[in-house]
């Protein structure tokens, strides 16, 4: 029964297996047909087929964890570190360097049929205490740090390298590797984090204002976003407008008039917005918490490049991996969706 219910088309595709270039040909034919599998029924049988095959590959068990130093990589592989990065781009050589120093990891898992493709990198500077700007993080001209000395390793950047492995997750793996190389590493490390962005939240602010949400600003909001907008346009019209532009940081009235209902939204829209599922309903905030970390803190124009403004209003999030507590943690967040959240976390949502 096992042989009349398997597709043909399974048996050919295994052959690729055993190509040299076979298997990233099913990871980029698998890239090219999930667009095709969202409108057509015949394409998404032959895509659940295709990712049951790469769910098998792709055990965790199989791949190997690289670290990848400026020294040791080939001149391909950091170019394609450069390609993938998805959080924060890589602007030059330079910036890639300095992302590669001695007080900076990068890792990076790795297939045995795709030895010099990346499958997932995370990029991790060592740091005293928790990072708060993504800008001071990265800042070229910034010393270079004795990383015996840290205290604290901030994932900052976690990039997705090939599009036709989506769906199948093995980032939390990688963090816990990457932790536990680093715990061996560095004795002084106490405290793993990251600085994270929060990519749905203006586009979830941008719904609330559009149905008139009624509780959406208090009163003291209202009245502060009022005195710094155009007569008779409203507090959510001042607001969505603020938002949309990226020279308000610039303004030390319109940064204050903001600072305050952004915050608390953007914790209410981490703690307590959800999917249909339960789930956390920002799809960076759903990994973390299913990885079972803590929502610590939230940093006021953590990222103030366009593309931070845009999708996050600069606010940045570090996310807190406790060793003692993350087992509780992502087991509490799978059954019930409560989000583990630290106390002045939870205070911003009172405004």
């Amino acid at each position: 029964m096992r042989e009349i219910l398997q597709a043909p088309r399974i048996k050919l595709l295994t052959r690729f297996n055993a190509l040299p270039e076979g298997v990233k040909f099913l990871v980029d034919l698998r890239a090219d047909l999930l667009p095709l599998a969202r409108e057509g029924a015949a394409f998404k049988a032959l895509d659940d087929d295709l990712r049951a095959l790469l769910v098998t590959w792709f055990d965790v068990d199989f791949l190997e964890l690289r670290q990848i130093t400026w020294n040791n990589a080939p001149a391909a592989l950091l170019e394609k570190l450069v390609a993938y990065e998805a959080v924060h781009e890589i602007r030059s050589w330079q910036d890639l360097k300095n992302r590669l120093e001695s007080d900076r990891r990068c890792f990076a898992f790795f297939h045995p049929r795709m030895p010099e493709e990346p499958l997932i990198f995370v990029e991790v500077a060592l740091v005293n205490g928790l990072a708060g700007n993504v800008q001071e993080l990265l800042d070229e001209s910034a010393p270079t740090q004795d990383p015996a000395t840290a205290d604290t390793a901030i994932f900052y950047s976690i990039s997705n390298a090939q599009k036709g492995l989506a769906g199948i997750s093995f980032g939390n793996f990688l963090i816990k590797r990457v932790v536990d190389r680093l715990s061996a590493e560095f004795k002084n490390l106490k405290t793993f984090a990251t600085l994270s962005p929060v990519p749905g939240f203006v586009s979830w602010l941008d719904d609330r204002l559009a149905e008139g949400d009624a509780g959406l600003l208090s009163q003291a909001e209202r009245k502060a976003l009022n005195t710094i907008g155009e007569r008779g346009r409203g507090a959510k019209g001042v607001m969505k407008e603020l938002v949309h532009s990226t020279d308000w940081p610039d303004d030390g009235e319109k940064s204050v008039a903001l600072r305050g209902p952004l915050l608390r939204l953007c914790a209410r829209y981490l703690i307590e917005e959800k999917r249909r599922n339960g789930a956390a309903l920002d799809p960076v905030a759903h990994f973390h918490l299913s990885n079972g970390a803590r929502l610590e803190r939230f940093n006021w124009l953590g990222d103030w490049s366009e593309k931070g403004l845009n999708q996050s209003a600069g606010i940045m999030v570090n996310y807190l991996y406790k060793l003692g507590e993350i087992e509780d943690n992502h087991e509490r967040y799978k059954s019930t969706g409560d989000v583990s959240a630290s106390s002045s976390a939870r205070a911003l949502m009172k405004g």
